[in-house]
């Protein structure tokens, strides 16, 4: 475990007795064993406890306990599933986790505006499914979507394979109810598809990786539910090839709803992890899946048609079409699998680099051709169709001192080439705790006191989700 040196107040008798007059006992957790619980993510293996596991189930609650914490100088560390890959849930200055769990439920689904209101603990999955059985579709997914939070989407602007065609979670926040660190509640802005009334603050909040408040309400835009989606399977005997066929698929006036790229070493590994059977040709170097979704069966398959001539030409080895549902979950449980199938292989980092799509080719062989210079072997997959390659660079047989040293440069020239190729060091998992070091790779030192400043308007004690984007 890591401890860090803070100017934080430590949580003693007196706050436990004011955090268990609010939310009662069972809502404040002291013992070892949560802490522990709470004390991790799904980042790396690092562990913080908090002093505290908070978890209130109103704003009110919410403004009661930011008020004290803020008065007393007390960290507190917004909580979502733990489902995060940057850190950003980690208590890493300890005090209060607060924990969204129990505000889990969908408030009001609005069939006539297409919208839905719902709280922080919602889980996506929960939510996409609740809509669907209305004929409307919520189309953010990440990987983690049966577990993973609203709240903790809206912290860190999460995307998931059907961004490329339909945004990332930024682009369906309409409004959001928020708590800021001095107890006050706030909407942000309103539940109107346009929005041009001062600063648009609920798109500040939206990314912002609960540094600026904690969010308690989040008004959500709605989308007719596509009837018909179509999927492909195209297996290329050289990677660059199948990251070059990504744009050239957009060239041709086709936008699918997903185009996901998959690493062999990656697929190996998922099958291996899941027991899962997957065709995977002799002599495949990488996969791309492609969907396709509408209202008309006849279009998909027009467009198909498209996708697999580009295919072709640039150099698949073989196509496959997945025939019925069963097969396309098939295939998309292997695909979102993938990252806990890299994390139980190794020790790793995973690094969320995003460029341009056209770039991606450029990308993935500059991550290998530094891979060669480190010695290290790295895992690759991601949302293609916008560029997001997922780069897991795994530990293996790499000494400590080479881990904990080394690799941090092979990361910064990583993300030097993503900046050079007009991408950047984060597409969806935000920076936390592990990308921080980083930011001056993007940013200049104006630009992040911008950033600063904007911190401190909304929190000016700093006690919300401390050490995370700028460091303390």
């Amino acid at each position: 475990m890591k401890t860090i040196e803070a100017k934080y107040k430590k949580i003693d008798s007196g706050d436990v007795d004011f955090f268990q007059s609010i939310l009662g006992k069972d809502c404040v957790l002291t013992d070892k064993e949560s802490r522990r619980d709470y004390g991790h993510d799904y980042t790396e293996d690092f562990v913080f406890e908090p002093d505290v596991v908070l978890k209130p189930s109103s704003a009110e609650q919410v403004s009661k306990i930011l008020a004290w914490c803020n008065t007393h100088q007390i960290a507190v560390t917004p909580r979502g599933a733990g489902t995060g890959l940057s850190g950003g849930a980690l208590a890493v200055f300890g005090g209060v986790c607060l924990s969204s769990e129990k505000m889990n439920r969908i408030l009001s689904i609005d069939e006539s505006n297409f919208q839905a209101i719902v709280e922080p603990g919602v889980i996506n999955q929960v939510l996409q499914d609740a809509v669907q059985g209305k004929g409307l579709f919520y189309p953010p997914d990440p990987a983690s979507k049966g577990s993973c939070f609203m709240g903790g989407n809206v912290a860190h602007s999460s995307g998931g394979p059907r961004a490329l065609k339909y945004g990332t979670t930024k682009d369906f926040i309409l409004n959001l109810e928020v708590v800021l660190a001095d107890g006050t509640i706030i909407w942000t802005g309103a539940n109107t598809l346009k929005y041009s009334t001062g600063y648009h603050m609920t798109q500040l909040m939206v990314g912002s990786e609960g540094t600026l408040g904690f969010v308690t309400k989040i008004v959500v835009k709605l989308l007719p539910l596509p009837k018909h989606n179509l999927l492909m399977l195209a297996s290329f005997n050289d990677a660059a090839k199948a990251c070059s066929a990504v744009a050239r698929i957009f060239q041709k006036g086709i936008t699918p709803s997903a185009l996901e790229f998959m690493e062999r070493d990656a697929i190996l590994y998922t099958i291996s992890y899941t027991g899962v059977s997957h065709p995977l040709p002799e002599g495949t170097q990488a996969q791309l899946l492609i969907e396709v979704d509408g209202n008309y069966t006849d279009t998909l398959q027009k467009d198909c048609e498209v996708i697999n001539g580009v295919l072709e030409a640039a150099g698949t080895s073989d196509v496959l079409f997945a025939d019925n549902d069963f097969e396309k979950n098939k295939l998309w449980a292997l695909r979102r699998k993938i990252g806990e199938a890299v994390k139980a292989q190794s020790v790793y980092k995973e690094e969320d680099t995003v460029v341009p799509r056209a770039s991606l080719p450029d990308l993935l062989n500059g991550v290998k051709n530094i891979g060669k210079k480190y010695g290290f072997h790295s895992a690759c997959y991601g949302h293609a169709g916008d560029g997001n390659l997922h780069v897991n660079i795994l530990k293996g047989n790499l000494d400590d001192e080479t881990w904990n040293s080394t690799i941090k440069k092979a990361i910064a020239e990583i993300f030097e080439l993503c900046k050079s190729l007009g991408g950047t060091i984060s597409g969806e998992h935000g920076i936390g705790l592990v990308q921080q070091e980083f930011m001056p790779i993007m940013f200049s030192v104006r630009e992040l006191d911008l950033m600063r400043g904007i911190k401190k308007v909304f929190d000016p004690n700093g006690i919300l989700n401390p050490g995370k984007i700028f460091g303390k």
